[in-house]
């Protein structure tokens, strides 16, 4: 079954070759008990692992039932490792995290096979009653029982075990050489390294080993086998169907997290930071988009507001000019553009407002009566101010909340008195709230006639800027395009001076300037939120390289039951990718728990929205995957041999 014909392996140690194996040319029958023995340094273990697949030659063949097998691909010898060989070594290598049935099931993740072996040879092997005990709960000679009935599950040709009762008592050591005996009998092969001549007096046939080469090939005849020697095809064993290995993958990876509790914990405290701040930060600016586009919605969509620039001379900038509105601009564009439903003209300016012995800076605004209309803003107390009013320069006011905290409290300011700049004025009515919009609180205002503000606080007669609304079928860019015209044409502006003269804005651009303005602090927080993803990711793949290094001894074990680099890439991939992904779970939760907190303690508006939500999780599934790749890829190219007997 095995022939090995003039093998040579050799190793590097820096300048000097040394060779473990010299020209080793031997046969091994399929149903044979093999024991090689040799001193420390003779090349038994090394033969071994080259017979079970798990080294190769630097020279020689090395066929299996007359198929060269040395030079074969990783991939092609990890799925003849499952379908001919099961390991059994010295140190047990049962996985801790692992109960006993878990052990001795673990090599049918690779081979796609199922059933009830695992259970099934327990059993036989005595222990049962022991199935759901983890290897610390177990002695050295039932441990070796796990480890054999875990190299029998895949129903090998050949056992291989490399010093199999050197860790043993000597009545554990008894008991696993009656077993090996007994499984001999039964048809299996078995090749065993060892120092022991005890061990040895159990094999049919003994190879002793001196400095790489054969010395002693002795055989002998101890009883006639129960099953007769068999010749079968190569048959590479099956995988599973992807779902239920993945699913396994899963399982195996879940483990080997909830194995290092607090190590996973601080693993997953980056992302899980990261996603919270995100969603916390794209939260706040989605709120605030939102809050401020309610305010300008209640404005109407169309609504013109019409801004006169300062009028530039040889470069410079001229106090006053052509380029200005006044009040009799508002008549005189009503009458000449089509499609103004209102119109109205405001001026602006501070003033100290008191009342009693309280008093208060605040903005008034002098504006028309058609400034209820145009901003929704008709007053919920009280009343608006007549044409009559306005043309008559009444002294009357309108409040906004603001001001009337600071000056009534809670008492109601319908009919008082107020002094605006030592000016009396009547209080007739009190603004709706409109809220603030970025530093300016529009609740802070005393709204008075146009002309009142004008003439009798302002001492000016140019206007800041007209408030316009559309009417209904006529389009809003083309309406402020012919105000802009008209107000040019009646200033006689020359060419050069026209570009800058007049502005003319519509809420769908203002509105469209706060969202990008929005819009673009949200991906700034979220941009400078996602570094903490960064550094989560970096801290991941620190741990999975530790965890690498810790389980360098289990991915050699792993490999030699049958796992491709493949297998092993995807093991530790999916542990990543579990942290990362249980951390950005953790992380919405705790984002959206922020994001109230902001809402209910500060009185910001926040709206966490599904895009933020599916951000977060898929940077923090980038993250994991990124950062997991090159700990996995390290772990996948371990050689096997080395990996083993990694302390």
């Amino acid at each position: 079954m095995l022939e090995l014909e003039n093998t040579w392996r050799s190793y590097q140690l820096g300048e000097h070759t040394v060779h473990a194996l010299r020209g080793v040319t031997l046969k091994i029958a399929a149903d044979e008990f093999v024991a090689i023995m040799g001193r420390s340094g003779s090349g038994k273990s090394t033969l071994l692992y080259l017979l079970g697949l798990l080294d190769r030659p630097t020279a020689g063949s090395y066929r299996i039932l007359g198929k060269e097998v040395s030079q074969l691909d990783d991939n092609t010898l990890a799925g003849l490792r499952t379908a001919f060989f099961g390991f059994i070594f010295q140190q047990f290598h049962l996985l801790p995290r692992l109960n006993a049935l878990e052990n001795a099931a673990m090599p049918l993740l690779y081979s796609g096979k199922n059933g009830d072996a695992p259970l099934r040879l327990l059993r036989e092997v005595g222990l049962f009653d022991r199935i759901a005990h983890r290897p610390g709960e177990l002695s050295g000679g039932q441990k070796q029982r796990v480890a054999i009935a875990r190299a029998l599950v895949n129903a090998p040709r050949v056992l291989l075990a490399d010093e199999p009762t050197g860790s043993l008592d000597s009545i554990s050591q008894q008991e696993i050489l009656d077993l090996l005996s007994m499984l001999h009998r039964s048809g299996t092969g078995i090749i065993v390294v060892t120092h022991d001549e005890e061990v040895a007096s159990c094999a049919d046939r003994i190879i002793r080993l001196q400095d790489g080469e054969i010395v002693s090939d002795r055989r002998r005849k101890k009883y006639a086998r129960a099953v007769p020697p068999a010749t079968f095809p190569i048959k590479i064993s099956q995988r599973p169907k992807l779902h239920l290995y993945l699913k396994a993958l899963l399982a195996e990876g879940w483990r080997a997290i909830v194995a290092n509790k607090l190590r996973s914990a601080l693993s997953m405290l980056g992302i899980l930071i990261g996603v919270a701040s995100v969603i916390a930060m794209l939260a706040l600016g989605r709120g605030a988009q939102k809050s401020i586009e309610a305010q300008l919605s209640g404005l109407g969509a169309n609504v013109l507001v019409v801004r006169a620039s300062a009028v530039r001379i040889g470069g410079v900038v001229q106090e006053s000019g052509h380029a200005r509105l006044f009040p009799d601009d508002v008549p005189w564009l009503r009458q000449r553009v089509a499609g103004i439903r209102a119109i109205t003209g405001n001026a602006l300016g501070r003033a100290q407002v008191s009342f009693g012995n309280k008093n208060w800076s605040t903005t008034v605004q002098g504006t028309g009566v058609e400034y209820a209309t145009i901003r929704n803003a008709t007053p919920f107390l009280g009343r608006m101010f007549t044409l009559a009013e306005e043309q008559s320069r009444a002294r009357v006011a309108i409040l906004g909340l603001t001001v009337v905290r600071e000056l009534y409290g809670d008492q109601n300011p319908i009919g008082t008195t107020i002094k605006i700049n030592k000016v009396s004025f009547q209080v007739i009515g009190v603004m709706p709230a409109k809220g603030g919009t970025g530093f300016r609180d529009q609740d802070d205002v005393v709204v008075v006639p146009l002309n009142t503000a004008l003439f009798r606080l302002f001492g000016r007669y140019h206007l800041d800027s007209l408030d316009v609304e559309v009417a209904p079928g006529y389009d809003v860019d083309t309406t402020g395009e012919n105000i802009r015209n008209a107000l040019l044409t009646r200033r006689r502006l020359p060419l050069a001076q026209q570009d800058d003269a007049y502005q003319v804005l519509n809420l769908a651009d203002i509105r469209a300037a706060v969202k990008a303005t929005s819009s673009t602090m949200a991906m700034l927080l979220a941009s400078i939120a996602a570094v903490s993803l960064l550094v989560g990711g970096i801290g991941i793949m620190n741990i999975m390289l530790v965890s690498v290094t810790e389980r360098t001894a289990e991915i050699g074990l792993r490999k030699a039951v049958g796992a491709r680099r493949r297998d092993i890439l995807l093991q530790f991939l999916i542990e990543t990718l579990v942290i990362s992904t249980t951390g950005g779970i953790l992380g919405i939760a705790l984002g959206i728990l922020i994001a109230l907190a902001m809402s209910s303690l500060a009185g910001w508006a926040v709206i966490v929205s599904g895009f933020s939500l599916v951000l977060a999780v898929s940077f923090s599934l980038a993250i994991g995957l990124v950062f997991g790749l090159w700990p996995a890829r390290k772990a996948a190219a371990l050689d096997p041999i080395a990996a083993l007997r990694h302390e």
